[in-house]
């Protein structure tokens, strides 16, 4: 794909428009589920979390985003995970095993039901 090159404000404007409203719609589509996979979250087990949510997903046939990222600060908490349905609060789950992943991906992804004895933080829609 070539560089783009801006010639004005608005056509910058119009750019950031266009990539907040597929922002938006992907994020009312499809399920993200967000994993650390920092240091600190790869060393307490992320990897395994991750590899373990990617083939509950397949084996339970449900599709979803699985968005790798950084280090929130609660490293004494991970492997962190947190599930984002369309249109509900983003949750976070704390000290996720590779056990823990059918349970999360059969209540919460699929059921919409909150896994309560692993949530660690609710994030409400901000309006």
């Amino acid at each position: 794909m070539k560089p783009m090159k801006i010639k004005s404000r608005e056509e910058l404007q119009n750019l950031r428009a266009q990539a907040q409203e597929t922002l938006e719609k992907r994020d009312k589509e499809k399920v993200q589920i967000f994993i650390g996979m920092a240091s600190c979250g790869i060393a307490a087990g992320a990897r395994e979390v991750k590899d373990a949510i990617l083939e509950e997903l397949q084996k339970q046939g449900l599709e979803a985003e699985v968005i790798e990222v950084g280090c929130v600060g609660i490293c004494h908490e991970e492997p962190l995970v947190d599930i984002k349905r369309p249109g509900e609060e983003r949750i976070t789950y704390a000290k996720v095993k590779p056990q823990d992943v059918p349970r999360l991906i059969a209540e919460h992804v699929k059921e919409g039901r909150v896994v309560e004895d692993k949530a660690y933080a609710r994030f409400e829609e901000l309006n």
